[in-house]
C-alpha cells in the first residue's frame, strides 16, 4: 500500500487587498469570481486581522510568526533579521520543494535561503545600478540583460521593452501600463504553473506574493468595472471627521495636496483623491487590479486541478493589509481603521468542498503556527502564537482579543500645515499605538503621543464616532487597556501608552 502523500501548500499573497473585496465579506459587485470560488470551498475568517497596518512589520508576521516589535520591522522597507527563521526553515520535514514568487519586501528579493529553494523576484535589487542609452538598446533588442535587475525587468527586457529610467529600471508608471499579458500577475502565474508541473511528484510549498492591488491604481482591467456601479465607503461620503489622531488629520491634508498636483503631473496613475469622482475612479481600478490577480490565480489552481494535486493540497489567500479607498477621506494603509487592518483570510483543506464560516476575529500573529499544523508539523518556540485548526475543526474556542501594534513609518506631511504647533506635529508624526479589538465588539487604540480611540464596532462599523472621551464608556476604557497592558508583557513589548 502506497504512503500518504503530504500535503502541499500554496499561498496567495496579493498587498494590499481589502476583506470586502470577494463576495463573502460583502463584496458581491466585484468581479472575482476564481477567489469567490475557492471561498466556497473553504475555511473563511469573517474577521481577519493584521498584525501591524503596513507591508513590511505585517509581512514580517506572516512569514515567522513573531510581532513587529520583536522581529525589528517595525516599518518599511527593513530587512528581516536573519536570527528569525522564515516558515519553511522552522519544519522539521525538509524534503518539501519550496519557492517564493513575488513581492518580498523584507529584503533583497532573487536570492536563495530562508527556506526557499526557488525564488522568482518582480522587484529589482539595489537601486545604486547605471545604465547607458547604449546598453539599454541592447537589452531592449534582446542580445543583453542588465545585471543587478530582479526576473521581471529581465523578463521585460527579453520581450523587447525599453527601461523609462535613466538607472535601467522601470518605473511604476511604465509597469502598470503595461498590457495584460506582460502584467506582472501573468508573469509570476506562468512561472507558479511551471514550478507546480515541474514538481507534480514532490511535496512542495509555493508562495504567490502579486504586488497588485497596491497603488499605483492603474492597469490593463481599469474599466473592468462600470463605474456607476462602484460602491463608496459610508464615511467617504459624509463629512470628515475630526475627533481622530492628528497624524491621520495630516495624512488626509498631505494626500489632498498631492492629489492636486497628481490631476496634471499623473494623470493616469492618481494614488489620492479629493473629489467623490475620484474616489468612484480609484476604486474602480483598483477592483480591476483585484480582477487581474484572481484571473492569475484562477489559472494557477486550473494548473493544480489539470495535474491532479487539488485533493492534495492546502491552498491559503490572505494579504499583508487593506486600503481605506476614500473611507475617512484618507487612502492607503497605515491606521487602524477596519479598511486598513482587515483582509481576506480563506484556507482550502485538502478534499475540501464547501465552505466554513468562522466568525470569531482571528490575528495574522497566528498565522504561521497554522501553517505548520497544516503541514502536520510540531509547533515551533519562536512562534508568539498558536495554531487556528483546532477552531477550524470546530473544537470548543473561546473568542480571544486581537492586538494590533503600530510604529513609525515617515508620515509625510503638507509643507507650511497649520492643523498643529510644529512641537505637536513633530509628537504624532512619531507616534506608537496599542490596539485591541474585543469578542464584544469594542476597538481601543491607544497612543504614546496622539489621541486614544474607542469604537462600538457593533453600533458603529464605520468607526465614526470616537466614544473615548465620554465618561459611559469609562469602565470599558479601563477593562480593554488592562487587557493591552496583559498582553504587552506577555509579548515583552516596552512601549510605555
Amino acid at each position: 500500500m502506497a504512503a500518504k502523500r503530504k500535503p502541499n501548500l500554496i499561498l496567495f499573497l496579493p498587498d494590499q487587498q481589502r476583506a470586502d473585496t470577494l463576495a463573502c465579506y460583502g463584496g458581491v459587485k466585484v468581479h472575482a469570481p476564481n477567489l469567490n470560488k475557492l471561498a466556497s470551498e473553504s475555511v473563511v475568517f469573517e474577521r481577519a486581522y493584521v498584525t501591524h497596518p503596513v507591508c513590511t512589520p505585517s509581512r514580517s508576521s506572516l512569514m515567522t510568526g513573531t510581532w513587529p516589535h520583536i522581529n525589528g520591522c517595525t516599518r518599511n522597507s527593513v530587512p528581516l533579521d536573519r536570527r528569525f527563521r522564515v516558515f519553511p526553515e522552522l519544519m522539521e520535514d525538509r524534503d518539501y520543494q519550496t519557492a517564493y514568487m513575488g513581492k518580498w519586501h523584507l529584503g533583497e528579493e532573487g536570492h536563495g535561503g530562508r527556506g526557499f529553494h526557488e525564488w522568482i523576484s518582480t522587484e529589482d535589487p539595489a537601486r545604486s545600478a547605471t545604465a547607458t542609452p547604449a546598453s539599454l538598446r541592447e537589452a531592449a533588442a534582446g542580445r543583453a540583460l542588465q545585471a543587478g535587475h530582479g526576473d521581471y525587468t529581465n523578463f521585460l527586457i527579453s520581450k523587447g521593452i525599453t527601461p523609462d529610467k535613466q538607472n535601467g529600471r522601470f518605473s511604476e508608471l511604465a509597469i502598470s501600463s503595461l498590457p495584460l499579458d506582460l502584467s506582472r500577475p501573468k508573469f509570476l502565474e506562468k512561472h507558479a504553473c511551471d514550478f507546480i508541473e515541474k514538481h507534480q511528484r514532490d511535496s512542495f510549498i509555493l508562495v504567490v506574493g502579486f504586488v497588485e492591488p497596491h497603488s499605483p491604481y492603474n492597469g490593463p482591467l481599469n474599466d473592468e468595472h462600470p463605474l456607476n456601479e462602484i460602491d463608496l465607503d459610508f464615511s467617504a461620503t459624509i463629512p470628515e471627521s475630526e475627533n481622530i489622531p492628528l497624524r491621520y488629520r495630516l495624512m488626509r491634508e498631505w494626500q489632498e495636496a498631492e492629489a492636486i498636483l497628481d490631476r496634471e503631473r499623473l494623470p493616469c496613475q492618481l494614488f489620492f483623491g479629493i473629489t467623490l469622482e475620484e474616489y468612484r475612479s480609484i476604486k474602480q481600478r483598483y477592483l480591476g487590479l483585484v480582477t487581474l490577480v484572481d484571473q492569475s490565480i484562477g489559472a494557477i489552481l486550473g494548473c493544480l486541478e489539470r495535474c491532479g494535486l487539488a485533493d492534495e493540497t492546502v491552498v491559503v489567500h490572505t494579504s499583508d493589509h487593506g486600503d481605506s479607498l476614500g473611507a475617512h477621506h484618507l487612502f492607503g494603509k497605515e491606521t487602524t481603521f477596519e479598511e486598513a487592518t482587515r483582509v481576506p483570510w480563506l484556507i482550502r483543506l485538502p478534499g475540501q468542498t464547501r465552505s466554513e464560516m468562522i466568525s470569531n476575529s482571528v490575528s495574522h500573529i497566528d498565522f504561521v503556527p497554522t501553517l505548520l499544523d497544516l503541514l502536520a508539523q510540531p509547533s515551533h518556540r519562536q512562534c508568539a502564537g498558536k495554531s487556528l485548526l483546532p477552531l477550524i475543526r470546530e473544537d470548543t474556542t473561546a473568542p480571544q482579543n486581537v492586538f494590533i501594534e503600530w510604529a513609525p513609518n515617515r508620515t509625510k506631511v503638507k509643507k507650511g500645515t497649520r492643523l498643529a504647533r510644529r512641537r505637536m506635529i513633530k509628537r504624532a508624526v512619531e507616534e506608537s499605538t496599542r490596539a485591541i479589538v474585543s469578542p464584544d465588539g469594542w476597538k481601543l487604540c491607544l497612543r504614546d503621543k496622539d489621541l486614544d480611540e474607542l469604537y462600538n464596532l457593533k453600533d458603529d462599523p464605520w468607526e465614526r464616532r470616537n466614544l473615548f472621551s465620554e465618561r459611559q464608556c469609562a469602565q470599558v476604557i479601563t477593562r480593554l487597556t488592562g487587557e493591552i497592558r496583559r498582553w504587552q508583557e506577555s509579548a515583552n513589548d516596552r512601549l510605555r501608552i
